[in-house]
């Protein structure tokens, strides 16, 4: 893993964040170990005050028990003998409570052995106690006297002797308890002595490895500006990492490589722009030669010009007259097809009219039809009717007749109709017929027309153009002269040209550029002017 590979900033975090680590630890086990000294300490100063104090309870309860036997030795009243008696009782029970508390408290070896010293001590004591008592309270005073003299006092001394070793235990144990304590912190000390030289060490080589994994990069980045301040683009930049230096390092690598790639094409254009200056003053010589040639070619094609312009404007003449000959013979035919389709029209109503008339005789030769019906069944019921009927049988007899003259006149006005009806259509159709030949006509005369006038147009158009072309000829004859100056100015401006080029080559010659810069950037060769052949 390289340090690189991580941001600058990271980099700070984890060597901060390990001497932090480093200084938790320390303060960590520091407290731990301070605490655990003092947690000794005070156990051990607290178990050798409580054995004290039961060590004194001892002596206190001891004490009052030799005084409340004497003063039962002192007491001639029973009931008082008895009082004293049982403070001899309590203060025993007291100093049996206090053996107990002191064995609760944890013993070692010799405090064991000294108790058992004085637990046979207490046997003995308690034996001449009672012995002591009995004597007393069977009112032998000078017999209990001797026993407290000769048996219990003895005794009691012996018992306050141990008494007072436990009591020196105690004080020696509390004094190991403070030389522990004080090794302990001295044992502290050097421990955080220790763990701060290994955190200054670690700290040390923490900021010395991140230091020079910034520095170092940062030194090749100001080597790499300095050299292309001198002009000096020929380093080759390393990068290595991901970190804010290997992108600045990269940027410089893109910068140094960018203004070589510019450099060089620097020097390329201006022995480009040298060459071409060269190429612009050849060519300006020969557009010189060519101008002049094209100053003759075009006052003779402008006289040419003037000549067509003048046929191309009677052929225009001619042109617009025959397109009004065929718009007048347009108009004519389309009022000829104006009037056929109104004849068309209305043999066409003619023959809707006939149709309608042999449709009415139809009607009427049916209504015939039917009085003749109706006039032979009246006939047929005269008949029937006798003589009361005959008068209506002449009537039904005469209606029968006219009816059938109508229908026979009507058949004869349906057969003109009808024959007048088929000669009706048949005007018709070469109504329609003379119709169609007449639109035919009239189309042919407006395609008559519409090319007419678009010959006209072009014709127009071809004289327009010939008269801009004639105008153009002109401009284009003062442009020639005008060419011919700018010439003149063009190869005073292709000297400048040059010049100017090889100022800026001198410009760009102060940076050093790699030989495969300057290969990649070699210019190709020019090609060499083309001469163009004046035509006269």
């Amino acid at each position: 893993m390289n340090l690189r590979d991580f941001k600058i900033g990271a980099r700070l975090r984890i060597g901060f964040g390990i001497i932090l680590l480093i200084l938790v630890a320390i303060v960590l086990m520091t407290n731990y170990l301070n605490y655990s000294n003092k947690s000794k300490l005070t156990k051990g100063l607290e178990t050798a005050t409580a054995k004290n104090l039961q060590a004194g309870v001892m002596k206190s309860a001891m004490l009052e028990t030799g005084i409340a036997m004497r003063n039962i030795g002192l007491q001639s009243d029973v009931s008082l003998m008895q009082k004293e008696e049982q403070k001899v009782k309590d203060q025993r029970a007291r100093y049996d409570k206090a053996v107990s508390d002191l064995k609760a408290l944890g013993l070692n070896d010799a405090e064991k052995k000294v108790l058992g010293d004085i637990s046979a001590l207490d046997a003995d004591t308690d034996a001449a106690f009672k012995e002591a008592i009995g004597q007393i309270l069977a009112f032998n005073s000078e017999g209990g006297a001797k026993v407290i003299s000769g048996r219990i006092d003895p005794l009691n001394t012996q018992t306050l002797v141990q008494i007072n070793k436990l009591v020196d235990m105690q004080r020696a144990n509390a004094e190991e308890v403070m030389d522990g304590s004080v090794t302990a912190d001295r044992s502290l000390m050097v421990v955080l002595f220790v763990l701060g030289g290994v955190a200054v060490v670690l700290g040390v080589a923490c900021a010395t490895v991140i230091t020079r994994s910034i520095t170092v990069p940062l030194s090749g980045a100001v080597e790499v500006a300095q050299k292309v301040a001198s002009g000096e683009l020929t380093s080759h930049v390393q990068v290595a990492g991901q970190d804010e230096t290997s992108e600045l390092l990269q940027a410089l690598k893109d910068m140094n490589e960018s203004l070589a790639k510019t450099v060089g094409d620097v020097r390329t254009g201006t022995e480009l722009i040298s060459t071409a200056s060269q190429e612009i003053a050849s060519g300006n010589a020969d557009l010189s030669a060519r101008t002049e040639s094209q100053a003759s070619s075009l006052e003779e094609t402008a006289s040419s010009m003037e000549e067509l312009t003048s046929t191309v404007k009677q052929n225009a003449d001619n042109a617009r007259q025959a397109n009004q000959l065929a718009v007048s013979a347009s108009s004519v035919a389309e009022k000829g097809g104006t009037v056929v389709s109104q004849v068309v029209q209305t043999m066409g109503s003619i023959t809707e009219s006939s149709r309608k008339i042999a449709d009415i005789i139809s009607v009427i030769d049916g209504i015939a039809f039917q009085t003749n019906i109706l006039a032979l069944n009246a006939a047929v019921e005269a008949a029937r009717a006798g003589e009361q009927g005959r008068g209506f049988a002449v009537v039904a007899s005469e209606v029968r007749n006219l009816a059938q003259r109508s229908a026979g006149a009507a058949k004869e006005i349906k057969e003109l109709i009808t024959d007048s009806v088929e000669k009706v259509d048949a005007g018709s159709k070469l109504v329609d017929e003379a119709g169609q030949t007449m639109d035919l006509i009239v189309t042919s005369i407006r395609q008559v027309a519409d090319i007419m006038g678009e010959i006209t147009a072009a014709t127009q158009e071809q004289s327009n153009g010939i008269e801009e072309v004639n105008q153009a000829i002109s401009q284009m004859d003062e442009m020639t002269q005008q060419n011919a100056a700018l010439v003149e100015e063009a190869a005073a401006a292709a000297e400048s040209m040059q010049e100017q080029a090889e100022l800026l080559s001198q410009a760009v010659s102060i940076f050093k550029l790699s030989h495969d810069t300057v290969a990649r950037r070699a210019p190709a060769p020019a090609p060499a002017p083309r001469r163009a052949v004046a035509v006269a």
